[in-house]
């Protein structure tokens, strides 16, 4: 997986199924299983565990993996399993004065991640993970860097932010400086650059706009490192206030993503353009988005409204 370029949360996702597979059929020797026991497996966790379409999905994906990738085996049976038919959802979207009722009701580091999820249409994780390097205030831009899909992107930085940005990175700043004399201030390098530039892991550039309160020790080198903030932080904050706000909606973090991409939408913005800016590899993954067309001035009027005239 890794020689793959799989995500590290790829990896542990797929090696869990391929434990709880090895598990559910008696610890049997996967390579002497066949077609009716993968099928066993995935209807049981359709039948009993009641997972989502997108769960038993994922779960077929890790066993195709493990015979055809781990164990070479070429089975043509693999080929005929069914994958489960994933529903069509609505994503939930937000109005204007809820992103701001809900942002009214952060505080600190949250708001202001929780104000670029909404004004970048960042993921939260990607948001967590940007570099000092990747924020690029002279062209109004963020470099989003590995993102879903392990592609590189760049999308706008909102002119609300800025200062509240510039004076986090000088918080960040001020923190690696004491770090830096404690014999700290490293950062984790992605790939192979930590051989290829042993000293860029300390470097300003390199380190995290978001970073932790605390610090580790890397098991493989004894450096003392600082991770990025956790995404549970700004989950639980995001949490609290929408439950604050009193909106009767299941929002979240990627709600404000979402919100982010219908209200460009709903001000003119090609589907192209946000396809982009999202990051979306197929443009019909961009095209959910739609759905806010049919509404306001410009679409479809309910015959109820005419009772009125």
């Amino acid at each position: 997986m890794r020689l793959r370029h799989f995500s590290p949360r790829t990896q542990d996702a797929y090696l869990n199924w391929m434990r709880r597979y090895y598990e559910f059929h008696a610890r049997r020797d996967p390579a002497d299983l066949g077609a009716e026991h993968v099928t066993a497996f995935l209807s049981d966790l359709a039948t009993r565990g009641h997972v989502a379409a997108s769960t038993q999905n994922q779960a077929l994906a890790a066993l195709l993996f493990l015979y055809r990738e781990v164990l070479a085996r070429d089975l043509p049976w693999l080929d005929d399993l069914a994958r489960a038919k994933r529903p069509a959802h609505v994503p939930v979207v937000l109005t204007r004065d809820e992103v701001r009722l809900v942002l009214s009701h952060l505080r600190g580091t949250p708001r202001l991640m929780a104000t670029l999820l909404y004004g970048s249409g960042l993921r939260l994780l990607e948001c967590c993970r940007l570099r000092v390097k990747d924020v690029d205030f002279g062209r109004h831009q963020i470099v989003v860097r590995s993102g879903k899909g392990d592609k590189d992107r760049v999308t706008m930085l909102p002119a609300t932010v800025r200062s509240a940005l510039a004076a986090q990175l000088d918080r960040a700043r001020d923190q690696h400086r004491r770090d830096l004399a404690q014999g700290a201030g490293w950062a984790e390098l992605p790939g192979a650059l930590a051989r290829k530039l042993p000293a860029a892991g300390r470097d300003w550039a390199w380190q995290w706009v978001f970073p932790a309160t605390r610090h580790y020790v890397d098991r493989e080198n004894g450096q003392r490192r600082r991770h990025h903030l956790h995404e549970t932080v700004v989950q639980q904050a995001v949490r609290q206030a929408v439950l604050a706000s009193g909106i009767a909606k299941r929002a979240s973090c990627h709600t404000l993503r979402h919100s982010f991409a219908t209200h460009l939408l709903e001000d003119g913005t090609d589907i192209r353009t946000l396809q982009e800016l999202l990051g979306h590899r197929d443009v019909a993954t961009t095209m959910i988005y739609t759905h806010v067309l049919n509404r306001g001035p410009a679409g479809v009027r309910s015959p109820a409204d005419r009772l009125l005239e």
